[in-house]
């Protein structure tokens, strides 16, 4: 069975990787910071930061669904990010990052990026999650995946049971659309832990 451990589990994105793991016979274990309000069976009570390499041992995967949107902590992005590459350094452990598009690529060159494009007010998150993508681009002693979402990420939207898995660079489909529902990206991020290979791969999915 394989035994995953999904932090920020009480999220949108993490509960939703919760239930899609769990009804597909996993062992997972939340890790939260208060009261579990998942499906999860086992739990971890910590903060992120609190964490230690002896609490994510054992585990196949460890799924990263933090988020901050405080412009005060938007350096945590970054922070925690390191802090899991620390304690999972030379690990078999996967570590999958529930990311963000803005740094997902518009030209062949790339070296431009959707966020390039956002309104001045909010490019400040997705500049902060890109900057620990890029951060953890330079590591080779931890296995991670890193998996953005469509441009338009639905939490509300239906589960369709099928997505598009695409990589760096930005894409619509024929109509021009990039979005995924947050169902459907828990199931790509559930099937990249179980038959996926992407390791040290920033990847992308959407319809």
């Amino acid at each position: 069975m394989t035994a995953i451990a999904v932090i920020g589990a009480n999220g949108r994105a993490g509960s939703r990787i919760v239930d899609e793991a769990l009804n597909r016979g996993f062992d997972v274990t939340a890790v939260v910071r208060g009261a579990n309000r998942t499906r999860a069976g086992k739990t971890i009570v910590k903060d992120l930061f609190d964490l230690k390499a002896e609490d994510l041992a054992g585990f196949d995967a460890v799924v990263d669904a933090f988020g901050v949107f405080d412009p005060a902590k938007l350096h945590e992005h970054s922070t925690s990010l390191a802090h899991l590459a620390e304690i999972l350094s030379g690990s078999p452990v996967r570590l999958l990052v529930v990311g963000g598009a803005g740094s997902l690529y518009t030209n062949a060159e790339h070296t431009a990026q959707l966020s390039d494009g956002f309104p001045e007010d909010i490019k400040p998150v997705p500049l902060a999650m890109g900057k620990s993508l890029d951060e953890l681009r330079q590591r080779d002693d931890v296995r991670w995946t890193y998996i953005s979402p469509a441009a338009d990420f639905q939490a509300d939207g239906e589960r369709t049971g099928a997505y598009t898995l695409a990589g760096e660079d930005y894409s619509t489909d024929t109509n021009g659309v990039s979005a995924i529902s947050y169902a459907d990206y828990a199931i790509a991020v559930v099937d990249e832990i179980e038959h996926g290979s992407h390791i040290g791969e920033r990847i992308s999915v959407r319809w």
